[in-house]
């Protein structure tokens, strides 16, 4: 082939209108993203944007918005029993799931009910 994939350079999770207060809550002070600065040519769009290291989460606008039960985001983090600590302080829920041989990893919903798995590959 003559093309190549690099890497995955944002993801784009879908929300209501009412976008704004609630996933910045989330992502920002939950998470602790930082939120990026759109280009002007996208602000008419509405949503927003957040980042931590080199990973970029988009939430855009989607009317009628209806939540992504199955399909979601996998972000791959270091000290999973640390964020899962971090979460049930913030009364923040999640589902821990075992299914996934090598991996420990829990399921979460966003403030609009889409999916988002976060694991931890377990060394062999």
């Amino acid at each position: 082939m003559s093309f190549q994939f690099q890497r995955i350079d944002h993801i784009q999770l879908a929300a209501p209108k009412t976008v704004k207060i609630s996933i910045a809550f989330f992502l920002r002070i939950y998470w602790g993203l930082k939120r990026l600065k759109k280009p002007d040519t996208l602000k008419k769009n509405g949503g927003v944007w957040f980042a931590t290291g080199n990973i970029q989460i988009h939430i855009g606008i989607e009317e009628p918005f209806l939540p992504a039960k199955k399909a979601h985001p996998a972000f791959e983090i270091n000290n999973l029993e640390g964020l899962k600590g971090h979460l049930a302080k913030n009364n923040i829920p999640f589902i821990e799931d075992d299914k996934l041989p090598g991996a420990n990893r829990i399921y979460l919903f966003d403030p609009f009910g889409n999916r988002i798995e976060v694991l931890e590959w377990v060394s062999a």
